[in-house]
């Protein structure tokens, strides 16, 4: 079993930049591809971004691309979001996202195994 907490969400101005950062427990972190998803007020949850298990690859919505970075450290067991230039679209909450070691990446939530209890972020304007 692996569970997952996110922490760093908060209520910033547009321009701003947050850090999100998502701990994994369990021995299995280090295989698994991992994927931020947000999901914004009275919408369906959507893909933001997602890492391979070693973080040489990644991938990112349209939306975010040239803002946000994904990144993660094996040793520590846990992956970032860094978000830049955030706008009041940005707004949602933000959960954090494993899948099985050695599964493929994915953009579909429904592929992701794990979950966190999510961080809201609030991107005033």
């Amino acid at each position: 079993q692996v569970r997952l907490v996110e922490s760093g969400g908060g209520f910033v101005q547009a321009g701003d930049s947050l850090r999100l950062s998502c701990t994994a427990s369990g021995r299995t972190f280090s295989s698994s591809p991992m994927g931020w998803f947000r999901q914004p007020p009275g919408k369906e949850r959507e893909f933001v971004a997602g890492i391979n298990w070693s973080g040489g690859v990644t991938n990112y919505a349209d939306s975010v691309k040239g803002r946000f970075s994904i990144s993660r450290d094996n040793v520590k067991n846990t992956v970032y979001l860094q978000m830049n230039s955030l706008k009041p679209e940005d707004t949602a909450v933000y959960y954090c996202a494993a899948r099985y070691p050695y599964a493929s990446g994915s953009y579909s939530s429904k592929d992701y195994a794990y979950w966190g209890q999510g961080t809201q972020v609030t991107v005033s304007s």
